[in-house]
């Protein structure tokens, strides 16, 4: 049969994209768990493949001392260690991002992709800071694109939240809505690896002595830096709070006052 202008037209509508439209969260939520576990398991087959000692070295060169040929890959394992927490914190982050947003968009959905294409990036980081730990050009160089990587992968993140205190009303739980009891810490929170990997980023520009191992020791401190900012916030708040209260109760003390004196004394 023949369809008439009207039921077409509708029909080219549900093919129209506007950013702000409905995106499913439980999908949003299920690819980026998927794609922050394959990376996390990508570089533990990263140690396991190429940084194992070899059974015979082990006899020769350390006299049969699996410990003194492990300590050989020390910085290895602590590149390893480095880029693991910043792979889980980045995924806390986005947990506590996701655990506050009630409805997501296409435009966070695609802010969210462009966060997982650098966190899919984080292998290649923990192999350049591995790889070039011990040449002193080189091994600056692979922490400016640790670093880099890093930035985008966290700054994204930031911005789906910027995206979602656009229309808070609809897309935000009210305790992450701006003046609720987590706007703060959210904010600080995803602040946070911008922050810490651009200021790394400087350094390297400005000392020649900044080495990976610094770099990595930074990246396993940062769960610290949590707990810290944590406290931090939740101090300042309170200090605030009690600062408010007392200012408001010094008026309405005024106020009473004024009430009791009579007019005479009041002109006075």
């Amino acid at each position: 049969g023949q369809r008439d202008e009207g039921e077409e037209h509708r029909s080219l509508e549900s093919f129209t994209f506007y950013l702000s439209e409905p995106l499913s969260k439980e999908r949003v939520e299920a690819f980026s768990d998927g794609v922050y576990a394959i990376v996390a398991t990508l570089l533990i087959l990263d140690i396991c493949e190429d940084n194992v000692p070899d059974p015979r070295e082990v006899q020769e060169k350390f006299h049969g001392s699996l410990l003194e040929a492990l300590s050989e890959y020390g910085p290895n394992y602590l590149a390893y260690f480095g880029s693991f927490v910043t792979i889980g914190l980045l995924w806390f982050v986005h947990h506590s991002l996701f655990l506050y947003v009630t409805k997501a968009t296409r435009l966070m959905g695609l802010l969210n992709i462009l966060s997982l294409a650098f966190i899919g990036g984080l292998p290649l980081a923990y192999q350049l800071t591995s790889e070039f730990a011990e040449k002193s050009h080189n091994e600056i160089e692979a922490i400016q694109v640790s670093c880099v990587i890093t930035f985008f992968a966290s700054i994204f993140q930031f911005a789906i939240w910027t995206t979602a205190l656009l229309h808070e009303g609809e897309t935000l739980h009210p305790f992450a809505r701006y003046g609720g009891k987590e706007h703060a810490f959210m904010f600080a929170k995803l602040a946070l690896y911008p922050c810490v990997s651009l200021g790394a980023f400087f350094l390297t520009c400005l000392l020649s002595e900044f080495s990976t191992a610094i770099f990595h020791l930074m990246q396993i401190v940062i769960p610290f830096a949590f707990l810290a900012l944590r406290i931090f916030v939740r101090i300042s708040l309170t200090v605030i709070k009690s600062v408010m209260s007392l200012s408001r109760r010094k008026v309405v003390l005024l106020e009473e006052e004024e009430a009791c004196l009579s007019p005479t004394e009041t002109l006075s």
